[in-house]
């Protein structure tokens, strides 16, 4: 006989944020248009009105997380919430501390750590990441020089070995998204699949390529059940917008011109100095075969703020096995834990759920990884 055990460690409140996102909506077309200061100041409203709605909350231990692009705006809104507490702005927020996962932190940094992270899991081999990071200085994202035309070249090099390589898991196969579900913020149609032919059966027809992204589309006929919605208190006015899992319109393409989110903060290592300053705990984690925000950059970033090494590089465990590995920062009051997840990739929770469930119990709980 088998038994489970429940274990809880957090309460927890999930947001979409901005609006566009899940089922988050506006009432207005101009209230859809917005960046990151806007987002972040958006998010801090909504952790104060829901303290002032749910009271009983107000004296637990308080810690904001969240992964990929909240590497921006979640230290924006922790520290609106350590300058509202200061300036006594109600309710106070029990903050403790934040986790941030395969976090984007600092933009041209982070995606010019692609390069070195394809180099080091083998991906280029010694003669091209040398010739790349010489020609190029080290700068392969915002290519200042557009007449280098040795750096040019070898970044066309770098893009054959590496292009039709998945960037979220960069183990797993590169497959063709047009069958994913997409969503038009303000026209509030699908662009591809028919709403009319979206169930479990017609699904089967689409799932050809063996994917992980073939397993997104029943998120979809999920989220959209009327039982569903009814659980999560959708209100029937919004009964014709639909769920999608990636609404297009808010994502930042450096090439092009945003439709609906400006990407208007481009680095936020500044934001975790700030925070340093205070009594606050921080968990910083990424899936070690994630080639979108890959662990060297983040780990770049972690060094530049210079903090005390109070545990240097080392494994840790789940279950007896190498979940990953980690180091732990303090300065004064404040310590920084960063973990890998070994065969995690963008982002790690998806691929590594047990270990990274494990990791933030014990973090949670103030042990050692």
């Amino acid at each position: 006989m088998f038994t489970t055990q429940r274990v809880q460690v957090a309460n927890i409140i999930f947001l979409d944020q901005p609006a566009g996102t899940g089922f988050s909506y506006a009432k207005s077309r101009d209230a859809y248009i917005t960046n990151d200061t806007l987002s972040s100041m958006h998010g801090y409203d909504f952790l104060r009105k829901w303290l002032v709605d749910h009271p009983k909350f107000l004296n637990n231990p308080f810690y904001l997380g969240g992964e990929s692009y909240m590497g921006i705006v979640g230290p924006m809104i922790i520290q609106e919430i350590y300058k509202g507490n200061e300036v006594g702005e109600g309710p106070k927020i029990n903050i403790k501390g934040y986790m941030l996962g395969n976090p984007l932190t600092d933009t041209n940094s982070d995606y010019n750590s692609r390069i070195p992270f394809v180099h080091r899991v083998g991906l280029l081999s010694d003669e091209i990441y040398k010739s790349t990071k010489k020609n190029c200085h080290g700068e392969y994202f915002n290519i200042v020089d557009l007449d280098n035309s040795r750096c040019i070249n070898d970044l066309q090099v770098v893009d054959k070995c590496i292009g039709r390589i998945n960037k979220p898991q960069i183990l797993e196969p590169a497959c063709d998204t047009s069958n994913t579900l997409k969503y038009d913020l303000f026209g509030r149609k699908l662009r591809s699949l028919d709403k009319a032919s979206m169930d479990m059966w017609s699904l089967t027809q689409v799932q050809i390529q063996g994917c992980r992204d073939d397993h997104y589309l029943f998120s979809y006929v999920w989220a959209n059940r009327r039982d569903v919605r009814e659980a999560l208190h959708i209100d029937e006015e919004f009964d014709k917008i639909e769920w999608v899992r990636c609404n297009e319109t808010l994502f930042f393409y450096i090439d092009k011109e945003p439709i609906s989110y400006t990407h208007n903060v481009l680095n936020t290592v500044a934001y975790h100095r700030y925070l340093a300053n205070k009594n606050c705990r921080a968990l910083v984690y990424s899936g070690d075969h994630d080639m979108v925000h890959p662990y060297l950059g983040t780990m770049k970033w972690i060094e530049s703020l210079n903090f005390l090494v109070v545990n240097d590089w080392r494994p840790w465990f789940v279950d007896k096995q190498v979940a990953g590995y980690t180091m732990k920062y303090s300065h004064h009051e404040y310590n920084l834990t960063f973990a890998t997840l070994k065969g995690g990739g963008h982002t790690a929770p998806e691929y590594k759920p047990k270990e990274c469930f494990n990791m933030v119990k014990m973090w949670l709980a103030n042990d050692a990884l």
